[in-house]
């Protein structure tokens, strides 16, 4: 019988960032980075119960990592700091005993509160396996300009449980917007080191609102990205004091921490009961096993105020491109849309957020797959009307929106769609 192989100080970044706020560039990016001659490995958290990212990896695409020694796991079935910790448990056991990777970056959706995620990584069992270093998060400037997003408690909590703060998407920021901006963020996180994307951007931009400056604006834009992918790099090897902080109170209060994480958990009705198998556990942790094989299959379901919904349909049904995507952009209050899906217009990824549209051309895949996020109510404009009445009616309205989605008549329209 061999010994269990014993992990310690794995470096370990997690990266966090509201719904749409840009993880999977910074998670690239800091993927970019990687020595040759290491092995990384990535877990990611999708926000529903079908593995869309995970199906878009072909063999070509998965040789492709494992010829540059990063490993990918994906958790689906609802975010990892809100279900049980078994889940993000057995996926980041697997990672380390099956990968042995030198270094761990985690992407939990952007659905998930980072506060409990952090509490988790913070247990004992985890203390000598893997060594935290920096919590980065990514803000949208386009997002933050929207009240919706700056006044809600989940965008926010992004910003108080972060120890890097990577701000993309501001150029039509000026100067003073930017200004309140941070100002906004250091009423929510005083200690939060900020850094200003120059993804995209001209060197003239670049040096002009970020911390990385170089003295020929007109023929440094190379220069301008090795430097802010070099500190990008660095992050990564800064320790974290969010965790070590909530490590402290761990050790200080053990027993109330463990009782934090066990009210969470039965909190949430996606929570596996003791009695739970090791098979629906590790189902949770593989999306290819956690969605029902009969097709065409359809879930919905709430968390916070969202409400999610996924269709995975048979790879023969052809849907007509054009009607699928008005479709999709007349769902209401949408704020997040993902998929793969067989088209008129071929094979398609879809990848839609309220700030961009994105559609390319895919391989073949063994089945279509899609996942929206709508949002509940519509926000009120809070400089408008007294706090009080605005909590009031944006309660009526999630209701009332929760009421007015008929899922089987989505069903039916989608349907309609195919050919």
């Amino acid at each position: 019988m061999k010994n269990p192989i014993i992990f310690q100080n794995i470096p370990c970044t997690l990266v966090t960032g509201f719904l749409g706020a840009g993880k999977t560039t910074v998670i690239n990016q800091l993927l970019a980075t990687k020595p040759n001659d290491e092995r990384w490995a990535l877990l990611i958290n999708e926000f529903g119960r079908i593995g869309i990212d995970g199906a878009l990896l072909t063999s070509s695409q998965a040789n492709e990592l494992e010829q540059e020694n990063i490993a990918i796991r994906e958790v689906s079935g609802g975010c990892i700091c809100c279900t049980s910790q078994l889940p993000l448990q057995i996926a980041i056991s697997r990672l380390l005993s099956d990968h042995h990777p030198q270094r761990l970056l985690i992407e939990p959706t952007g659905l998930a509160h980072p506060r409990e995620l952090i509490l988790q990584l913070s247990a004992p069992h985890w203390q000598t396996a893997l060594k935290m270093n920096a919590v980065i998060t990514v803000l949208s400037g386009e997002q933050w300009q929207q009240i919706k997003y700056r006044d809600h408690d989940g965008y926010q909590a992004h910003v108080r449980d972060a120890d890097v703060l990577i701000i993309n998407r501001y150029v039509q920021l000026d100067t003073s917007e930017k200004q309140v901006l941070v100002e906004w963020i250091t009423k929510l996180n005083s200690q939060v080191k900020i850094i200003w994307s120059v993804s995209g951007l001209t060197a003239s931009e670049a040096t002009d609102s970020s911390e990385v400056h170089s003295s020929d604006v007109h023929s440094s834009d190379s220069l301008v990205a090795d430097a802010y992918s070099k500190t990008l790099n660095d992050q990564m090897n800064q320790p974290s004091s969010i965790i070590s902080n909530q490590r402290k109170v761990n050790i200080a209060h053990p027993k109330k921490s463990m009782i934090g994480l066990q009210s969470q958990a039965n909190s949430l009705s996606t929570v596996p009961s003791s009695s739970a198998s090791t098979d629906e556990t590790e189902a949770q942790a593989n999306p290819q096993t956690s969605a029902d094989s009969d097709l065409p299959y359809r879930y919905h379901e709430e968390q916070q105020d969202f409400q999610l919904a996924g269709w995975r349909l048979p790879a023969h049904y052809i849907l007509n491109a054009d009607d699928l995507q008005n479709w999709l952009l007349a769902l209401p209050n949408w704020q997040r849309i993902k998929g793969v899906v067989h088209t008129s217009d071929g094979w398609m990824q879809i990848n839609f957020n309220p700030g961009s549209l994105t559609t390319r051309t895919i391989d073949p895949q063994t089945d279509s797959r899609l996942e929206i996020i709508l949002q509940l109510g519509n926000t009120v404009d809070t400089n408008a009307v007294d706090k009080a009445t605005e909590k009031s009616e944006a309660e009526n309205d999630a209701k009332a929106s929760s009421v007015l989605i008929d899922w089987e008549e989505c069903d039916r329209e989608l349907m309609a769609l195919v050919i």
